[in-house]
């Protein structure tokens, strides 16, 4: 056995299969302790093709025990053991070609064509580490840019919501105190009751629109009107992307105008995330109260203010809703967010949602399947932020609720690689992502990076 130390070769004296780690317990000339401790026997006894140790120990270099281990040096590549009944069975399995030095088998090295192959794919992945590292520093610069202006604007909206307030307060003194008991109004004010009852409605509206368009993006897609399960058709607790574009007309999104058009099919089951107390829906005209008993300008006057707060409620409501998630130590992982990465295999589109959901399609047509729901990061105690769990999906036949989890690696783009079913309705997504590329530290890539274990 030769090690390279200051440029000189050295022989390193030891038994034939003995690792450097266990050079100790092999001296020459002294008597052998079985390494379990179970009996002592002279040296000469130790690969001399009989076993003596029940733990193996005495045979490293031979196949005399079932139980005992081979140690291949494999000097330029990676250092291994093998069982010894591998030894001189015709099959090289170590790459120094030592573990078959006395069956006739014709064995080449290519222990130093492994290591080169290796450390070029060592080398490539600390250059993408490194560039996946650069790109993380850049999404967090944007990320607290970003958090800065939202909880900006939640500032500035909560301030001008004080002030509608205040104004709506006084108009409601004043419309309180002006009203007088006129029944006779209520047919000459007919049609400006159902202008107003139709105020109301597109209030409520637009108040949907602007929680559905969680990406503020001024569209309403297929995949964020799927986030309301109770507009689900056939009451399977699931909106599939085909219900969802049903509901949608067809179409993959809608803008505000063509919303009115979605309006209609949804409003009755549609659930807001804003509750009628948080809305201040109170500040609304009852239609309960006789109308003759109104000041009609007034009312008209607070249905607008109304309006106006319901807008700033529902978006405030959308950017708190975004800044409670955990995005990660220095909010690397906001970029994801309102994104979703799809994965085509022979069978399926695989669609990830981060934060939000994941699905699966089949490729040639059918109903979308539902994988889970966004639960929480769920990597180990060192890094959680290593896997993503999605729980409560459709339920199998006769089984769980399908639940998916994400793993993430270090990687320069953001793409799904690839999934799998481990395990009945337990899906794996295989993704990459620069926020989880932690900084390269300095390594050394030469042929002397594998040391003996």
């Amino acid at each position: 056995i030769l090690l390279i130390f200051l440029g000189t070769p050295v022989e390193i004296q030891r038994p034939r299969g003995v690792p450097l780690t266990k050079k100790q317990f092999y001296v020459e000339n002294k008597p052998f302790t079985c390494l379990d401790g179970s009996r002592t026997i002279s040296f000469d006894r130790v690969n001399d093709d009989y076993c003596d140790c029940k733990d193996g120990s005495d045979e490293p270099g031979t196949a005399a025990c079932p139980n005992g281990s081979f140690h291949c040096t494999n000097a330029g590549y990676r250092p291994m053991f093998i069982p010894s009944s591998r030894i001189n069975d015709g099959i090289c399995d170590c790459c120094d070609t030592t573990d078959e030095y006395n069956s006739g088998a014709k064995c080449e090295n290519t222990c130093k064509e492994l290591g080169r192959k290796e450390r070029e794919v060592l080398q490539k992945m600390a250059e993408i580490t490194k560039e996946g590292f650069l790109l993380k520093q850049h999404l967090i610069e944007e990320a607290k840019k970003g958090q800065q202006e939202k909880q900006s604007k939640v500032t500035d909206m909560q301030g001008n919501k004080k002030q509608l307030d205040e104004k709506v307060e006084v108009l409601r003194t004043v419309k309180e105190t002006a009203e007088q008991p006129e029944k006779e109004a209520k047919e000459r004010h007919l049609k400006a009751w159902e202008a107003i009852r139709l105020e109301k409605d597109k209030a409520k509206m637009a108040e949907a629109f602007l929680e559905l368009d969680d990406n503020a993006d001024g569209f309403v897609s297929v995949s964020e009107l799927q986030s309301h399960a109770e507009l689900d058709a056939d009451a399977d607790g699931t909106l599939t992307e085909t219900e969802a574009q049903g509901l949608m007309g067809g179409a993959e999104q809608v803008d505000t105008s063509t919303f009115e058009s979605v309006w209609p099919n949804i409003k009755d089951k549609y659930h807001s995330e804003v509750s009628r107390e948080e809305a201040d829906m109170s500040c609304l005209v009852s239609s309960e109260v006789p109308f003759g008993q109104k000041v009609f300008f007034l009312e008209k006057t607070v249905v607008k203010l109304c309006v106006l707060l319901i807008f700033f409620k529902a978006i405030n409501i959308n950017i708190e809703k975004e800044l409670s998630f955990d995005f990660g130590p220095d909010a690397e992982f906001t970029y994801l967010y309102s994104q979703c990465y799809e994965l085509t295999t022979g069978e399926y589109i695989y669609r990830l949602c981060p934060f939000n959901r994941v699905s699966q399609k089949p490729k040639y047509g059918g109903s979308e399947t539902n994988l889970g729901t966004w639960g929480s990061w769920s990597g180990p105690e060192n890094n959680k932020y290593l896997l993503m769990k999605y729980d409560h999906g459709t339920g199998c036949w006769q089984g769980p609720n399908r639940s998916t989890t994400v793993k993430l690696t270090c990687g320069k783009e953001t793409v799904v690689t690839s999934t799998s079913e481990p395990s009945r309705c337990e899906y794996l997504i295989e993704f990459t992502t620069p926020a989880v590329c932690q900084e390269p530290a300095n390594t050394d890539l030469s042929p002397h990076d594998h040391e003996e274990l």
